[in-house]
């Protein structure tokens, strides 16, 4: 068996399978770090500087790289990140109903080399989301740790009307952008590592 080649900065089981498909062999564990966003901070300033922290907080002295990612929605000058509760989950629906928000994704990877960051923003239109809709999902349980309060991968994919840029950005780290940082550490993904 090969060795293990990264170490990936989170338990997000959609980040895992992402690099499961990849055919990347890792190790994972979550780390805490304060996501408080800085004043005047964008929102792709925002999750480049939280991924790099959660890459560097998740350094365990290897030479092994640290591969760190975050999500957030963004309607207009507004930031989902995962909702506090019930209402706050279904105020985020509603108002994601029937607009195009975006989604930005940050990835960052601590290697050798140092850090080094890609960042992915999508364009996400959902359809009108009724009150009984919202509530169903919500006591789905689907929703209830994902940024903006819905995952795409799953039931509340049936929101999207149009997606424009990375689906897998979307779902919590983008394939294109995340290759490439690893190819760039020597983490080759189709010749297997």
């Amino acid at each position: 068996m090969s060795p293990l080649l990264l170490h990936l900065a989170s338990e997000s089981p959609r980040r895992r399978e992402i690099l499961k498909a990849l055919g990347v062999r890792f190790s994972f564990a979550g780390v805490r770090i304060d996501e408080s966003p800085v004043p005047a901070e964008s929102p792709e300033e925002m999750v480049l500087r939280l991924a790099s922290e959660k890459a560097a907080a998740a350094g365990d002295g290897t030479l092994r790289p640290v591969l760190g990612a975050d999500t957030v929605v963004v309607l207009g000058e507004q930031l989902f990140g995962k909702p506090r509760g019930r209402e706050d989950g279904l105020d985020m629906l509603r108002r994601l109903s029937g607009c195009t928000h975006r989604v930005v994704t940050g990835v960052a990877l601590l290697s050798k080399a140092g850090m080094a960051t890609a960042l992915s923003s999508t364009d996400v239109r959902f359809r009108d989301i009724s009150a009984e809709e919202a509530i169903a999902y919500w006591q789905s349980g689907e929703p209830q740790d994902k940024a903006g309060a819905y995952a795409i991968q799953g039931a509340g994919g049936v929101f999207v009307e149009e997606i424009r840029g990375s689906y897998s950005g979307v779902v919590g780290l983008p394939v294109f952008e995340t290759a490439r940082l690893l190819e760039a550490a020597g983490i080759s993904i189709l010749a297997g590592g």
